[in-house]
């Protein structure tokens, strides 16, 4: 195979294999890898990153403006099934500004739905205390 060609490797995959070999022997499961294996996991990586280049591309803005941004690879993300394995790894950007507004409204809605459900638990009992007293006043 063309992956055992040590100097047609570098021609045939522009990722660094040992650069993949880190990242595979990374994982706990993995004690070897074959140069097979290597290469082509570090093919069909280079596919993958054009595949989602050119998806993004085509149906982000990039063709407004003849670039790729990044906010068009975080919108594939978001928005195509197939990519959407990598919104945590792609996520929409938004000015520290932003985020903290957003995380100020968690923490006051949250505040609040703690709050309402204190009320309810104290107007259940009531109710409960409520229908035991009708209860013995019709008994009696």
């Amino acid at each position: 195979m063309a992956a055992r060609l040590s100097s047609g490797e570098n021609r045939l995959v522009s990722l660094p294999l040992s650069r993949i070999r880190v990242i595979m022997k990374s994982s706990p499961e993995v004690s070897s890898i074959n140069q097979d294996a290597l290469f082509l996991t570090a093919k069909a990586t280079e596919l993958f990153v054009q595949y989602l280049a050119t998806y993004s591309y085509k149906h982000g803005r990039g063709k407004e403006k003849n670039a790729l941004t990044y906010s068009d690879l975080s919108h594939t993300a978001e928005e195509c099934e197939t990519f959407q394995f990598l919104a945590d790894i792609l996520p929409k950007k938004i000015l520290a500004s932003k985020y903290l507004k957003m995380l100020e409204k968690e923490k006051r809605d949250g505040e609040v739905g703690e709050d309402e459900e204190d009320e309810e638990d104290e107007n259940e009992t009531v109710d409960e205390d409520v229908g035991s007293q009708d209860q013995r006043r019709i008994a009696s």
